[in-house]
This record gives structure tokens, sequence and C-alpha cells, in this order.
């Protein structure tokens, strides 16, 4: 997996939009990138709803939803923030309906939340925002509602925890 993760950073004539497709747990799911700005601070994901990720009654599982949604804020952080280390510190999902059809994570990288982790980096060296996203299924309603704190920490950095 680190060789291929390696292989995908190397092949800089591929877009983020691309890259991120064959990101490997990503092209497994067959997850399909909809939308992604430039500076990563809006991104929509497919996340579809096939043999292998439904469960017995039919809808997405809720692991399904968690693999895809865990990345989404670190890589964008990564892209804004090159440099540190950035890793997911909490995940939570809160199922509101059940996900009976495709699904599109919704990620939108708040400005004012770019601005205090700026200003974090530069006071405190580090940095743990939450991020807010949604699954939104085909009928428009929200099925999911994520919220995913990562760690912004300088490279090299040990926790007392590590």
């Amino acid at each position: 997996m680190r060789n291929s993760l390696l292989l995908l950073k190397k092949l800089t004539f591929l877009s983020d939009k691309r890259r991120l497709e064959l990101f490997p747990p990503f092209f497994l799911m067959r997850a399909k990138v909809l939308t992604i700005s430039d500076d990563w601070s809006s991104l929509r994901i497919r996340l579809p709803l096939n043999w292998a990720s439904a469960n017995a009654a039919g809808n997405m599982y809720g692991g399904y939803q968690a693999s895809l949604a865990d990345p989404v804020p670190a890589l964008a952080c990564l892209k804004k923030f090159p440099g540190y280390r950035v890793a997911t510190k909490k995940l939570e999902l809160h199922f509101i309906r059940i996900g009976n059809s495709h699904l599109t994570l919704h990620f939108d990288f708040d400005e004012t939340l770019e601005q205090t982790i700026r200003q974090d980096l530069e006071t405190h060296g580090r940095s743990t925002p939450c991020f807010k996203m949604q699954y939104i299924r085909d009928d428009g309603k929200v099925c999911t509602e994520i919220k995913n704190c990562v760690a912004i920490r300088p490279q090299g950095y040990l926790s007392h925890h590590e």
C-alpha cells in the first residue's frame, strides 16, 4: 500500500481528481470524484451502492461510509498545509436516514477554519481542527452527518501517547 501511495504522489501528470480516484481504498470502493476545487476547499465524492457496499437489507454499510470520509479532511489539510504530518484523530458518524441509494460525500473547507488553523500553527506549531461533512442520498436528503477531527503536527512530532 505504501509503495502505491508513493507512486501516486510521483505521478504529477495526473490531476488531483484522478489521483484521489486511484487512491487504493477509494479505488476498491469504486468512489468517483464528482468535483474538487484546485485548493481542496470543496470536494464531492460519489460512493456507489453495490453488491460490496450493501448490507443484508440492501442499504449502505456504515463502515463503508466511514472509510471514505476518514481521510478526506486529512488529505485536504496536507494539501493546504504542506510540511506537516496530518492524521485523523476522531471520527463520528450520525446516521440520520438509511443509505438506500448511492451517496455523495460533501466536504467544504471553511475559510474561517482555515484561518484559525494557520493561526494555531503559527502560534502553537500544531492544530486539531474538526470538520463537518455530510452524505447526501440520490433523493437529496441527508443520510449521514460526520464530524472528523484531525491532528496537524510538525514532522517528527511525538506526543506522550505515542
